[in-house]
């Protein structure tokens, strides 16, 4: 801080003052050290350098899979129920290093084609393995640069093998120098014993704590057979077991199995006992045991020995590829490009099969056909690689397998006759069912969007729907003549929807014209129609939005045309809506004749002619004729729904008959049949020319209205008709249907009968064929005209129900 003071001179003194510092800041203090952390790791702690041995103990998954145990479905041998796919608990680790053991004792037959048996013991109370081969043993000779004989050498020291010579091509299992080596780490007590007629010695030598020690090597002289034998005492606590437990012990059990069934020209025994395989088919037919088709019947193998390298078996799959593979008798359970090898070559020929038969035009691609095979394959690959140590995946690729597999042709046509290709062409018909499916609504609604041009009754879709009619018309201004007569009858209980033209024949359409037709998929949306359901019983009639389907179209050809079309679609998809009298038509005058206030309505052109012929002054007659409805005026058609009880025709389903009758009509499968129908229909026809007989044709006339109504006592016409082979896909149906009509007495047949659809319930029509003198009875059903009725005039109530 500065002062100015004044000196005796009188000059201005500047002066600077400093602030008093505290004694203690000069007071001498010992420092405290720091704590040293006890978490922090020295460097040689955090960076160490393991042996191999101990990096196989310290990181096991590396080497032998993962040594905590699991669960998951494998294929193992129980006792009680033979080969089985089920839950299995077990330790990866463990079932790696005894298969390790039984691979090395398979790959001594490449070795030594004399090689015949393989012994296998397991005893779970004891915790002992054991595997014995015979054939040529190891040579019980001292390694000259590693001076340890050579059973010890690759047996009990690491990287030890005889298969890193890449440029000789192998057929073994063993390839990276660790397989046996594994076991003797992961054991408490680890034995080999072999014996080389070549050397004419005995080796015999045990490793203990987990190769950690090692006894002194047993050798002595030796004369007999050659074998070679690996004795084992898993050490249990690393794999977190206390015993060899049931799952392990079915699982190891189906090793031996698979080493009977994969390994040629070899015997194995499992506890002693003999296993009963004797080959790869029987093997296979291990798995197949008591598994049937979709029809009950036993899966049928299709088999071939290609060559001395593969071996294959197929049949059907129910649940997806399934696969069971060996190379070089290891069991590859998750595959490899060897079975890609294999079912990409059955997939290619079986595709162009199902494509030829897939009518329904679902796209089938190969993954979808391979999800229908079962393969197994037994194979021999040169010097194979796998994507792990577990060697469950191969990997090679198909140009460096050493060999070829190409089937003849014999075993393509019996894969493409053992049941694939029709459950392929089942999953086809369900995939087909479950898209159709997705165009139906499940849950009926009152009100719809997305349909254009539809006018929809008001209770569609409500508690009323049942009540409710949807008329389908021809065209828009069919639509216009059916919305005009809803002024009469309301629109509570009735819609309308006009078609396009004719309809798609669904019975013979692939399922892409089905999904892309807007016009079907519009009329199930507004029925709300589910594909493939049940309508027998009534009370599913009410989850319809309308309880009754309407036909009005016009009174020619194209409009008969288009109505056994609707039959068909109706029959096709919902045989059982048609016993419920679903359908209904409506129909109007073909021509009208008027005469001052008198007017006269006629429903085709030959009850016009009967009636023109028998009137003297039919030029005093105005004559109109309907092309179509369009022709109609608006108050014709009040008109029209006004006498709805004339105009409105139910269809009745008579039985089975009528079920063949428009099968007849329709499918292709027919074509035979129908040629034959339509040839007697001609030939009847000419013979009754011939013989001056009236036309069997005679429409509905206010005559067989009076006839019927005398016999039944109702003075309401029941007009009948028939759902009946007269329709046909192409104009087959349209004249058809404006063929047949009235049957004179002299023209019945008695002994001719066919089923018949009556338009009313209260009234069955007793139809029969036209016959003629010197003819034989015609075995195909008659056909009647859509308004046209064929009706037996015989006046005995035995003629009606």
């Amino acid at each position: 801080m500065q002062h100015t003071t004044p000196n005796p001179t009188g000059d201005i003194v500047k002066t600077i003052s400093f602030p008093i510092i505290p004694e203690s800041l000069f007071e001498n203090k010992q420092l405290e050290k720091t704590k040293k952390n006890p978490n922090r790791l020295s460097v040689e702690r955090i960076y160490q350098k393991k042996t191999q041995l101990e990096h196989i103990l310290l990181r096991p998954d590396s080497y032998i899979g993962s040594v905590e145990p699991v669960t998951q479905q494998m294929w193992v041998y129980d006792e009680d129920q033979g080969l089985n796919c089920r839950d299995v608990s077990f330790v990866p680790g463990l079932y790696k290093i005894f298969d390790e053991i039984l691979v090395n004792a398979a790959d001594n037959k490449q070795r030594d084609k004399n090689m015949s048996c393989i012994k296998v013991t397991i005893d779970p109370e004891n915790n002992l393995i054991s595997v014995w081969n015979n054939g040529k043993g190891i040579p019980v000779v001292e390694h000259k640069v590693e001076k340890v004989f050579v059973p010890a050498l690759i047996f009990g020291q690491l990287l030890t093998s005889s298969n890193y010579d890449d440029d000789q091509k192998k057929v073994t299992g063993g390839r990276n120098g660790y397989g046996a080596k594994l076991c003797n780490i992961f054991s408490t007590k680890f034995t080999v014993e072999t014996a080389c007629k070549q050397s004419k010695k005995n080796f015999k030598q045990s490793w203990y704590d987990n190769m950690g020690r090692t006894s002194d090597s047993k050798i002595k002289a030796f004369e007999g057979e050659e074998f070679t034998c690996i004795t084992f005492q898993p050490d249990l606590a690393k794999f977190k077991m206390s015993t060899l437990d049931k799952d392990t012990v079915a699982l190891m059990t189906r090793r031996a199995y698979d080493i009977a069934g994969a390994t040629k020209g070899i015997r194995v025994f499992f506890n002693g006992k003999r296993l009963p395989v004797t080959g790869f088919l029987s093997y296979v037919d291990m798995y197949l045991k008591d598994k049937v088709d979709e029809t009950g019947s036993p899966l049928t193998v299709v088999h071939e020995l290609v060559n001395d390298r593969w071996e294959v078996c197929l049949t059907m799959s129910e649940k997806g590829f399934q696969q069971v593979s060996f190379v070089n008798s290891i069991a590859t359970t998750k595959g490899g490009r060897h079975t890609d090898y294999v079912a990409d070559q059955v997939v290619s020929k079986l595709i162009d099969v199902v494509k030829k038969k897939n009518k329904a035009g679902v796209a089938v691609k190969p993954f979808q056909v391979k999800n229908h095979l079962w393969l197994f394959v037994n194979c021999l690959i040169e010097n194979p690689t796998f994507d792990s140590q577990t060697k469950e995946n191969m990997t090679l690729q198909q140009k460096s397998f050493g060999s070829t597999c190409s089937f003849s042709d014999k075993f393509f046509k019996q894969a493409t006759a053992c049941g694939v290709v029709e459950s392929i062409m089942n999953w086809v018909k369900f995939k087909a069912q479950t898209q159709l499916n997705k165009k139906c609504s499940a849950v009926k609604c009152s009100k719809i969007k997305g349909v254009p041009k539809l006018d929809d009754a008001n209770d569609a879709g409500g508690k009323n729907s049942s009540s409710c009619t949807l008329i389908l018309t021809e065209g828009d201004s069919a639509k216009t003549l059916a919305v005009s007569g809803l002024g009469v009858v309301g629109r509570d209980r009735y819609g309308v929807f006009p078609l396009r033209g004719k309809m798609l024949n669904v019975r013979e359409a692939s399922h892409k014209q089905i999904m892309e037709n807007a016009e079907i998929n519009n009329i199930i949306k507004i029925l709300g129609l589910q594909y493939k359901k049940n309508y027998s019983d009534p009370d599913s009639l009410k989850s319809l939005r309308y309880g009754k389907l309407m036909i009005m179209t016009d009174q020619d050809q194209d409009g008969s045309h288009i109505k056994g079309l609707l039959i068909n679609f109706i029959h096709h998809n919902w045989p059982s809506l048609l016993q419920h009298n679903f359908l209904e038509e409506f129909i109007t005058p073909i021509i009208k004749v008027t005469l001052k206030k008198t007017v006269l309505s006629f429903y085709s052109i030959p009850e016009f002619n009967e009636w023109k012929d028998n009137q003297p002054n039919f030029k005093s007659w105005r004559v109109k004729y309907y092309k179509g409805l369009g022709t109609s005026t608006s108050q014709e058609a009040k008109e029209y729904f006004s006498d709805m009880q004339r105009h409105r025709i139910p269809f009745k389903y008579a039985g089975p008959e009528d079920d063949e009758a428009i099968t007849l009509a329709f499918s292709k499968k027919k074509v035979d049949e129908r040629k034959e129908w339509l040839t007697k229909f001609m030939m009847n026809r000419r013979q009754r020319r011939e013989h001056n007989l009236p036309e069997c044709v005679v429409p509905f006339s206010e005559t067989a209205a009076s006839l019927c109504a005398t016999v039944t006592g109702d003075s309401t016409f029941s007009f009948s008709n028939r759902l009946c082979p007269s329709l046909s896909p192409e104009n087959l149906c349209a004249s058809a249907f404006r063929t047949f009509s009235f049957v004179s007495d002299e023209s019945l047949d008695p002994n001719s009968s066919f089923s018949s659809i009556s338009r009313r319930p209260s009234v069955t029509p007793y139809c029969r064929p036209p016959s003629f003198p010197n003819s034989s009875k015609s075995p195909m059903p008659d056909i009647s005209p859509s308004h046209s009725f064929v009706i037996s005039p015989d006046p005995t109530p035995s003629v009606f129900n």
